[in-house]
């Protein structure tokens, strides 16, 4: 375990973080984003921000780290008080040195190329002694479980271990305070319960103030023990209830056609020497729906990535029937080409208004297409990416985590909106760490572990079996995942 200076919770907590009638609005926009926001939290605390997908949350916590308004010429009213201290009497960075930040996107804090570099760096903006780095650095990896990482690329890791190297450079800053942006969001689902188990016993340990962005708070189950809830008009509530519910969905009934429309056949992919997948095969009919699980690092988003033509085949091969697959990554900003959500829906030459316009209703970007694709939130980037990829009228969509930053009412939608397509005979394939999201929508599981294919299931099948759950890191569904046939 990484040796910090223990820090027991004291009986008499002191504030660490003080919002008072705080109004935050973004220059470009004609309403503010947070209205009239006060709330104090204390040492020690765990809270949670809750609200539905765009309405805040992650401005919030940038407000409460000065990223926001410094980096982005935000309009702030009201006071921000800091350890006792106004936020804008800080010099840039100082603040930093007792607030670490896990961002929801692990790309955007990167600098460096390799995990060892990126952990240094964050030691040298703290103006750690190098002699103390190297032991600093040893210890952050044991503790997070990524010394066999420690030489790796940072852009070759799976999303979810990219969040877990994120979390070590935080840990290493020794914080007082942790905020974390859906620090589950890319993890798998025994790997999401180890880090809550991991985080609780640190936070215990040595103190911190922990605050979480989070949408799915079930795999959280008691962390928590109290909560902001962002709402409409930008306003803020507060509860020492923290309701732990899985979100439930309809049970699909399938109706799928036999004819295959697409398959990946002995495919295998090798950079630099390391091979990442080793002769996978999958085959999709059409109206079916895959689900495509297994660890963190197992070569999901690299098969998927091979299918799509992004990584080159080392072997095998790839027979699309009809039309090439849609892609959605788990970074869809990697997709945007225009400046206006509704422009990058419209972009497709088989874009057709009137079904633009039903999408944009359905997923809730109606409200946003105005703004720039970039600036709207990461689950809003995501529900624009698959709009966009659906008014395309493919005959296979494969979605990569395409629940990550969805509140409850967008996860129902786009649940219902791919059941439709399906029945409509689309092919759909969904790299997915929710397993109520995977119980309630998938025919066909393909599971995946360390770049090896390991079985394709009959998905009701998948869900009994929990041992065959446990070797691939995934956990049985909370309630079967379903709400009725």
């Amino acid at each position: 375990m990484i040796k910090l200076q223990e820090k027991p919770i004291p009986i008499n907590t002191s504030m660490v973080m003080e919002l008072s009638n705080v109004t935050f609005r973004f220059p470009e926009d004609d309403e503010p984003i947070l209205q009239d926001v006060s709330f104090t939290i204390h040492q020690g605390e765990r809270v949670v921000i809750t609200g539905p997908s765009g309405s805040g949350k992650s401005t919030l916590l940038y407000l409460m780290n000065r990223l926001y308004p410094e980096s982005c010429d935000g309009i702030l009213s009201g006071s921000i008080t800091l350890f006792g201290k106004n936020q804008a009497d800080y010099l840039p960075g100082e603040v930093n040195a007792r607030i670490a930040t896990v961002f929801q996107d692990p790309d955007s804090q990167f600098c460096m190329p390799t995990v060892e570099e990126e952990m240094a760096f964050t030691l040298e903006n703290l103006n750690v002694p190098r002699a103390e780095m190297e032991k600093r650095i040893v210890e952050a990896l044991d503790t997070t479980r990524l010394t066999h990482l420690r030489h790796t690329l940072i852009q070759t890791l799976s999303g979810g271990m990219k969040q877990r190297v994120a979390t070590a450079c935080a840990i290493l800053m020794e914080p007082e305070v942790l905020l974390l942006d859906e620090p589950l969001s890319h993890l798998d689902p025994l790997t999401a319960q180890e880090y809550v188990g991991w985080l609780d016993e640190l936070q215990k340990k040595y103190g911190w103030t922990v605050v979480a962005v989070e949408h799915r708070l079930d795999a959280w189950k008691d962390f928590f023990n109290r909560r902001l809830k962002v709402i409409s008009g930008g306003f803020v509530e507060q509860s020492d209830s923290v309701v732990a519910a899985p979100i439930l969905f309809n049970k699909r009934n399938t109706s799928m056609v036999e004819e295959t429309v697409f398959e990946a056949l002995d495919v295998s992919v090798e950079l630099k020497g390391k091979t990442l997948l080793h002769n996978a095969s999958i085959k999709l009919r059409h109206g079916e729906i895959a689900v495509l699980a297994g660890p963190n690092g197992s070569g999901k988003s690299t098969l998927f990535k091979a299918i799509c033509g992004i990584l080159p085949l080392s072997q095998g091969r790839i027979i699309s029937r009809q039309t090439l697959p849609g892609y959605v990554p788990q970074s869809p900003e990697h997709l945007f080409v225009t400046q206006r959500v509704e422009d990058e829906v419209l972009f497709s030459k088989r874009a057709e208004p009137r079904i633009v316009g039903d999408l944009m209703k359905r997923l809730r970007l109606d409200d946003i297409h105005d703004a720039h694709p970039f600036a709207i939130s990461h689950g809003q980037k995501r529900r624009t990416a698959i709009a966009a990829m659906l008014v395309e009228k493919r005959s296979v969509l494969l979605l990569d985590e395409p629940t990550s930053g969805q509140d409850e009412a967008a996860l129902n939608e786009l649940h219902q909106l791919i059941r439709t397509r399906a029945e409509e005979g689309l092919a759909v394939l969904v790299i997915t760490h929710d397993m109520e999201f995977a119980a309630s929508i998938a025919d066909t599981v393909f599971l995946l572990k360390e770049g090896l294919l390991t079985g394709e299931f009959n998905a009701a099948d998948v869900w009994k079996d929990e041992k065959l759950l446990r070797e691939h890191s995934l956990l049985p569904p909370i309630g079967g995942g379903l709400r009725g046939t």
